[in-house]
């Protein structure tokens, strides 16, 4: 659902900007629509939003908390993506309609590919969260780790926020680039975690006492790990 909402919000907003350009109504209204059309994209993209539909999802007696977007994939990537799946669902409909039968089934074809491969990949960064579970912190983030993690409470030493610089020394990082809400996890022993891969299949095996995850809502995420405790502590570096 919030994979699908991040998709139409922005869409609407180019749809209102063409009715816009070529429109016959009012000025207060067509400028009234672009700016409504344009806060409901922008709510869309909040973090109120990824927390509420990552809650809705939840198990049981768990709280979910998004982990920030790769900031590298807001310059071209990410725009891109959701622009062309949402033309790969207009477009056919458009074209058949226009009676271009021919036209219209290749494009159908073509666009359902489109919405298959890119739609996985934006649903992806949709289900990635830190998680409080009842037995401790949990990680879900198939960008980084091939399953699941979670990390029993008696084994964590403490979760602490972090600035949003390079990882301390032996941590693993895994922010993919976001230095936003960063919060360190530290263990009281090595652990073996599984790296994803490229294709979603294997993986590379690592060894760490330390992690390093960028969340959304971090002070709420840490007064709740409290709440749970979990070791929460201001770091000494």
């Amino acid at each position: 659902m919030l994979t699908a909402l991040r998709v139409i919000a922005p869409a609407f907003v180019i749809g209102a900007v063409l009715v816009a350009v070529d429109g016959e109504a009012s000025t207060v209204a067509i400028v009234g629509a672009v700016v409504a059309t344009v806060v409901c994209a922008l709510l869309a993209s909040g973090h109120d939003i990824a927390s509420a539909a990552a809650n809705a999802l939840a198990y049981g007696d768990e709280q979910r908390y998004p982990l920030r977007v790769p900031p590298a994939l807001f310059l071209g990537p990410l725009p891109g993506a959701r622009l062309l799946v949402m033309a790969s669902v207009v477009a056919p409909v458009l074209l058949l309609a226009d009676g271009e039968i021919v036209v219209g089934v290749v494009t159908l074809l073509v666009g359902a590919g489109i919405v298959y491969v890119l739609g996985r990949s934006l649903d992806t960064l949709s289900r990635r969260w830190a998680v409080l579970v009842p037995a401790g912190f949990v990680v879900v983030d198939p960008l980084s780790l091939s399953d699941p993690t979670l990390f029993l409470r008696e084994h964590v030493r403490h979760v602490a926020p972090e600035p949003p610089t390079t990882a301390p020394e032996g941590a693993l990082d895994l922010r993919l680039g976001a230095g936003a809400g960063s919060v360190s996890v530290r263990f009281d022993d090595e652990v073996d975690l599984v790296r994803a891969a490229r294709g979603r299949h294997g993986g590379t095996t690592v060894s760490t006492i330390e992690i390093l995850v960028a969340v959304v809502r971090r002070d709420e995420m840490l007064r709740r790990a409290a709440e749970r405790r979990l070791p929460v502590q201001i770091p000494i570096r």
